[in-house]
């Protein structure tokens, strides 16, 4: 254990938790009573730790990431239930068979998340197959389970979560679970009554014990939560963990860069919480035809009608994170600055509301603008309380003073960080100075200037004089007193005949008279009155006046008033943040809506996307379609990226797709896993024409590499992905397959493929893109009716060189071509002529058999 001075504290959260997942305790005075002084032996304060700050419980730490929720996720899974069914598989060498003891243990799960740092918090109840790929799309920072499951399956959790570098934290879960009519005291209203029945058991345990967490690490904190929302399985798609990997959703696949993912593509989003809404949608796109089309409804508006999403979006970079403001508020944080933002946030969604107002009225009935949209949107805000509540703060905070203030507060906490930097560079050893951060090395003999008057510091009022009549009263009263303390300086000028005598106030001294460059007799002293001398130089004399004393006394009186009457303003203000909490986050979550909306009108301008068909078919019908990453980065480097149609549906459900290397057939796969996605999610897509059934779940198989974490080969890897699909996917799925059976030998492989296609056509039934170098599986499937057969092939020119033809054709290519991306790779001649020679005499082997009769081997 080891500690660290206060003025370092956010400098050392960002290391310990925020980048090495630590806990840290924050240790606090706390005044002791005065009948507990004698058993404490006279001490009039105890230490107490008031906070542990984990990486879930983050509340408003610097180092935040605006752009990402702060999720602290609570795992509930039934101990005796689950003790029941590992007994029933204890025959199961688990670690010889690498199956996943999760996946093995049919079982409900209860989840519950929340972030702090923004009040929202969810429920969900899930199972222990899909728990894998619902801890990745949650991304929380830190997981929450109970201390009872780690001897049964601790190792299992840890290594589930391993890979994404998330914190497990084993609590003691309460033995009994309050139900949610009783979780009030820590939620900013009641759950309503009808919607209580929906939460089920699992999720009312995770739900209570992720509350009882908080409550154990906030020590007491007055915490305020939205009301807990319920998401339902079938409400949004499901996107399993491999597949937000491959298709690279959040980040890319081999750097973990945002960059290149999916959503750095399609962000154009102007705040930091509507950042957090289009991140939440891209892991959960909407089932919902209703919904998609309401979200697709407003940002056809906002495409048709330029100025107005010009002008929402210019009224959006005004306002500020409302969710995290009036949160730090719910926790009796919150300072005037939070204030001020909050009433800019609020007047801009007040000016976002005439803007679509105006809009609807000068459109009149018009049927191609999607008007009603504008108009849901419209009736959302909730705006008579906030609004008023901006106007009282702005009416009662002094803006000029409170820049003054933080401007005071920064020199002085820099001066801290200098004089803690001055001691470093004094006593340190050379190895020592080494590993302190540049900054810290770099800054020598600076100096800070604190502003200073006379009379001591300078005086600074965050609040306006006429914030309340006694606030005004006392700076009249303050301003008298100053006029006094005029009139005394200038009759002791007068007395001493000396213009450079001036009336202080000292840390150390108090209130003084402080004489330069006259030279005064001890009788003239005598003569004003004054007790005592302080200090006298050749140069200078101070000395003690009691009408400057009884005068500064009277001054400072009034000035503490002046700031508990300041703090009794604030109180007022936070406490109508308060009652205002619950429209300021709908009112927020609209402007988040809006921000997404204008974002995705301002992506299809700039990439000439269309609106998608969405119905509750099975069909997946599209014409030009482009991969919305893989062309940006086309484009960057100069090169046109090749469009390519998809139509899968009841005649075709399944492409069987060959082709040589690098002709783009995982682009191909992958682009249309996203187009579907980004259909769900209410966004225009990359295409010239898309009419998509609604997809429940899209999985992926794409790469694979040795996880040797989990002692897993490359080839096992990719069979437990591939178990995952044939065991969960339905008709109503997307499912893309790249290369299965890669990871063997050709004939293991080849007949591993071969078994997946026969389940997914005759079993699962879902729309399914297969790509392969088995050339052998397109005479396999001949009799497979619901497949068709695609390729991708190479040019070959007169003089020797080739390109790869991208644009897909009917039939099947059975050349891979790998000799000459081989070629481009720099291969010596005399390697690739040797290649060359063996693959010749492979194929005069004979060819692999067929299998006919509708599938059935």
């Amino acid at each position: 254990m080891a500690g660290f001075p206060f003025f370092q504290l956010d400098r050392f959260l960002k290391t310990l938790v925020g980048d090495l997942n630590k806990y840290v305790a924050i240790s606090e005075e706390f005044a002791i009573n005065p009948e507990d002084k004698t058993r404490t032996g006279g001490l009039l304060f105890d230490r107490k730790v008031a906070r542990i700050i984990t990486p879930g419980t983050l509340i408003d730490e610097k180092f935040i990431d605006p752009s990402e929720h702060n999720f602290l996720l609570a795992i509930y899974l039934d101990i005796p239930s689950l003790q029941s069914q590992l007994k029933q598989h204890a025959d199961i060498d688990l670690q010889s068979s690498h199956q996943h003891v999760l996946s093995s243990v049919p079982q409900q799960v209860g989840l519950s998340w929340l972030d702090l740092s923004t009040g929202d918090f969810f429920t969900q109840l899930t199972t222990t197959q899909m728990l894998p790929s619902a801890i990745a799309r949650i991304g929380a920072r830190e997981i929450l389970v109970d201390q009872n499951v780690q001897d049964l399956i601790g190792h299992e959790l840890q290594m589930l979560v391993g890979h994404d570098h998330r914190l497990v934290t084993f609590f003691q879960y309460p033995e009994a679970f309050k139900p949610v009519s009783e979780w009030g005291t820590m939620l900013e209203s009641p759950v309503p009554e009808d919607a209580r029945a929906s939460f089920t058991s699992e999720e009312v345990a995770a739900g209570y014990s992720l509350l009882e967490y908080i409550r154990v690490q906030l020590q007491g904190s007055n915490l305020k939560l939205q009301p807990p929302i319920r998401r339902h399985l079938n409400e949004s798609m499901s996107i399993d963990r491999n597949s937000l990997s491959g298709l690279e959703i959040l980040e890319t696949a081999r750097d973990g860069f945002g960059k290149g993912s999916l959503l750095h593509a399609v962000r154009r989003t102007s705040t930091k919480s509507g950042a957090r809404l289009l991140r939440d949608r891209l892991t959960s796109p909407s089932t919902s035809l209703q919904v998609i089309n309401e979200r697709l409804d407003l940002v056809s508006v906002f495409i048709e009608h330029v100025e107005l999403r010009d002008s929402v979006i210019q009224l959006l970079k005004r306002s500020h994170d409302s969710q995290r403001l009036v949160q730090k508020f719910a926790f009796g944080k919150g300072d005037p600055d939070d204030l001020i933002c909050l009433s800019r946030a609020i007047e801009a969604s007040k000016d976002v509301r005439q803007v679509l107002l105006d809009h609807n009225r000068l459109s009149g009935s018009s049927t191609t603008d999607f008007n009603h949209s504008l108009t849901i949107m419209i009736s959302r805000l909730f705006l008579d309380g906030p609004i008023a509540l901006a106007d009282q703060i702005l009416a009662a905070i002094d803006e000029e003073g409170l820049l003054q203030k933080q401007r005071i507060e920064d020199s002085t906490a820099a001066e801290a960080a200098n004089l803690a930097q001055k001691v470093a560079m004094d006593e340190a050893t050379s190895s020592e100075l080494e590993a302190l951060p540049k900054k810290v090395r770099a800054k020598r003999g600076e100096r800070t200037v604190v502003a200073d008057t006379d009379s001591g510091p300078l005086d600074t009022w965050i609040m306006r004089r006429d914030a309340s009549k006694t606030l005004n009263g006392l700076h009249t009263e303050l301003e008298r007193l100053g006029d006094e303390k005029t009139s005394l300086t200038q009759r002791l000028r007068d007395s001493v005949d000396s213009s450079a005598l001036s009336l202080k106030w000292t840390p150390g001294l108090g209130h003084i008279c402080h004489v330069k460059g006259a030279k005064i007799s001890q009788k003239s002293l005598e003569d004003l009155g004054v007790t005592r001398n302080v200090s006298s130089t050749k140069s200078t004399r101070s000395f003690y006046l009691p009408a400057w004393t009884e005068l500064g006394v009277k001054m400072d009186h009034v000035k503490i008033r002046i700031r508990q009457e300041e703090q009794t303003i604030f109180e007022r203000l936070r406490r109508e943040v308060i009652l205002n909490l619950v429209k300021i986050r709908r009112n927020a979550a609209v402007m988040d809506e809006l921000d997404v909306a204008c974002s995705f009108a301002t992506l299809a301008q700039e990439q000439q996307m269309i609106r998608p068909i969405l119905n509750d078919g099975t069909c997946h019908k599209i014409v030009g379609g482009r991969h919305p990453t893989v062309k940006l980065g086309l484009e960057e480097q100069g090169r046109s990226f090749v469009s390519n149609d998809c139509f899968l549906g009841d005649s075709e459900r399944i492409w069987l797709i060959t082709g040589p290397n690098m002709a783009g057939k995982s682009t191909f796969l992958r682009q249309n896993a996203l187009i579907t996605i980004l259909a769900q999610v209410g966004s225009f897509v990359p295409a010239a024409y898309a009419e998509i059934g609604i997809v429940d779940q899209i999985f992926s198989r794409i790469g694979a590499a040795d996880d040797l974490f989990r002692d897993q080969s490359t080839f096992m890897v990719e069979m437990l992905e591939t178990a995952t699909i044939l065991k969960q996917a339905t008709p109503k799925s997307f499912v893309i397959m790249d290369e299965v059976g890669r990871g063997t030998t050709p004939e293991d492989g080849t007949a591993v493929s071969f078994a997946c296609l026969h389940h997914l056509h005759n079993h699962n039934q879902s729309r399914v893109l297969f790509a392969t170098h088995f050339h052998a599986l397109a005479d396999m499937t001949e009799d497979f009716d619901k497949l068709a057969r695609y390729c991708t092939d190479v040019k070959d020119m007169s003089s020797g060189a080739f390109s790869f033809v991208h644009r897909l054709r009917k039939g099947v290519n059975r050349e891979s071509h790998a000799l000459k991306v081989a070629q481009l790779a720099g291969l010596p001649k005399e390697t690739l002529d040797l290649a060359m020679r063996v693959r010749q005499e492979m194929k005069d082997k004979t060819p692999p058999p067929r299998v006919a009769d509708g599938g059935q081997p």
